[in-house]
């Protein structure tokens, strides 16, 4: 394993060939999470003025709202959706893609699966849905096979909707690479990416730079004790554990504070029980029937016995 300031060494080396190859037309994807935080530090030490853009989704826990507001020339992005009567465009909310699209659960993969399964018109997609492939893959679980008859919509629309169409806009109109956070242990579709097209993917349909993509959460969080950067409030104190290693007092994960992938797997405390401890007000509005005016999670949840609170 390669010690923290060799990798440091070597994410600043593909950050400079990043932005020598597009002539210094990049930006920064910041979400405020203490990944992109170590990210946003690393680049501006040597490129100072590269611009920064937060995808304010609404659904991102407030302290991470207020660190973002710390940082300067970081442009806020809104997803959005057109309103043929109005002839405008409008702030799309979670709510409304949950009404569109359907609820993030299990994992991107199965979200997908599922969602094709109750959409498509294609009988032979159906089967491999069901079935999987000729090598057993591209299937629903079996054991998520009870979710295309849910009372619910399941997919894995909501990322797309609410913060790669905006980033994709944003690229469209001013012409800038990403440069962006990701790691490969975070799931097997990033290592999968790393290892077929490297930390600087030029050669794709999107090229991304994704400079620290073989580091872990430890070295993310050495990076952040060792320099002493700030960071958001939201994760606490970053302490050392019984067996050495460090971790974070409060949050350990501040993606979207709504998101159900991967919450079948996590002991409980999991991500919602601990969100009624430390944000009341966001649990209540999550958990809440749609009909009350909340995001119905608690059906949602229920229905696939994880626990939420």
């Amino acid at each position: 394993m390669l010690p923290l300031n060799r990798k440091i060494g070597i994410t600043q080396s593909r950050i400079i060939e990043w932005y020598q190859r597009y002539d210094g037309k990049v930006y920064i994807s910041f979400s405020g999470g203490k990944d992109s935080t170590v990210l946003l530090d690393i680049v501006r030490k040597i490129y100072p003025d590269v611009p920064a853009i937060f995808l304010d989704t609404g659904l991102e826990y407030p302290e991470i709202r207020d660190f973002v507001k710390t940082k300067e020339n970081v442009t806020w992005l809104v997803p959005e959706k057109y309103n043929r009567e109005k002839k405008q465009y409008e702030r799309y909310t979670f709510k409304e893609v949950l009404n569109d699209y359907g609820y993030p659960l299990i994992s991107k993969e199965q979200a997908a699966f599922i969602q094709e399964y109750r959409t498509t018109k294609s009988e032979k997609l159906k089967d491999i849905r069901w079935n999987g492939n000729k090598s057993g893959r591209g299937k629903i679980s079996p054991k998520w096979r009870p979710l295309v008859d849910a009372p619910f919509i399941v997919s894995d629309k909501c990322c797309d909707v609410m913060k790669k169409r905006p980033a994709h806009k944003y690229e469209k109109e001013t012409g800038n690479y990403p440069i962006i956070a990701t790691m490969a242990d975070e799931s097997a579709q990033r290592k999968s990416n790393w290892l077929m097209y490297g930390c600087n993917a030029f050669d794709t349909k999107r090229p991304t730079s994704r400079p620290m993509s073989f580091w872990t959460e430890q070295d993310v969080l050495n990076y952040i004790t060792t320099y002493d950067i700030p960071y958001a409030s939201v994760y606490g104190d970053i302490v050392e554990d019984q067996s050495g290693k460090l971790k974070t007092t409060l949050c350990d994960r501040t993606g979207c504070v709504f998101c159900g992938f991967g919450c079948q797997c996590e002991k409980e405390p999991n991500r919602f029980q601990r969100l009624k401890v430390t944000h009341p007000k966001l649990h209540e509005f999550c958990m809440k029937p749609k009909e009350e005016g909340g995001l119905g999670m608690k059906e949602v949840l229920d229905y696939i016995n994880v626990k939420s609170e």
